[in-house]
């Protein structure tokens, strides 16, 4: 059954990082109109969830924490890391209510409503390590998309190494380059989805760069959101 309450409250399960979660960021509860409850996931964090591969690896550590916030009474779970659709079946297993892991999540309904050729575009923290079973957990059709990660830029360093400071204007900047550069190369491109969580507060940038419309993870829990809350 999915979860009832009298206020809905997004459960968010928290990567063990310290890297600055800016407003925008899925990890600020400022990000959020509704009250949020941080549950980290002790133990777990960049490495682990993005290169490892192996859901099994850290599977049990999420559950558990899935169930801590389904007994503080939370309406939906999601995630810190889009990496983590590859625990989407596992975690909606595992608890009562709605659980959305991943902004990639979006991809198959957006491509519904787009033109048979047309292309989404992906930009994600690390293309190297964004599989096909990311695409597949997330029943993404492969031919659709287009895929380009911040490798190199400061920002990737930042969350890549669990560093304490980022250079927000330089983060933007370094969005806007790689989301014009891919849509020049790829001008079938009518939507752009960010993979990070860590990526929203740079949306509009891009939005207003790329004339495109930008999906991320606060599009998809505000869209989930909106069918619990009413006036």
């Amino acid at each position: 059954m999915i979860g009832r309450s009298r206020e809905f409250r997004a459960g968010i399960l928290m990567l063990d990082t310290r890297f600055p979660r800016i407003p925008g960021d899925v990890g600020n509860p400022v990000t959020w109109p509704f009250p949020v409850e941080l549950e980290t996931v002790g133990g777990i964090g960049v490495e682990l969830a993005v290169r490892e591969g192996d859901p099994l690896r850290f599977e049990q550590p999420f559950v558990d924490a899935a169930h801590r916030l389904e007994e503080r009474g939370v309406s939906l779970i999601t995630t810190s890391c889009g990496f983590l659709i590859l625990l989407q079946d596992r975690l909606q297993s595992a608890v009562r209510m709605p659980v959305l892991t991943s902004s990639l999540l979006q991809v198959p309904w957006i491509s519904a409503f787009l033109e048979p050729h047309a292309k989404i575009a992906i930009l994600t923290f690390e293309r190297s390590s964004l599989s096909p079973a990311h695409l597949w957990a997330a029943g993404i059709n492969p031919s659709r998309v287009v895929i380009a990660g911040l490798e190199g830029t400061p920002f990737h360093a930042t969350i890549a190494l669990d560093l304490d400071v980022l250079d927000e204007d330089r983060a933007r900047q370094d969005h806007v380059d790689v989301a014009r550069r891919l849509v020049a190369q790829h001008p079938e491109i009518e939507a752009i989805v960010l993979e990070c969580t860590n990526m929203p507060p740079y949306a509009a940038a891009i939005r207003e760069a790329t004339g495109l419309p930008v999906y991320d993870a606060t599009t998809l829990i505000n869209w989930a959101a909106a069918a619990f809350m009413h006036d």
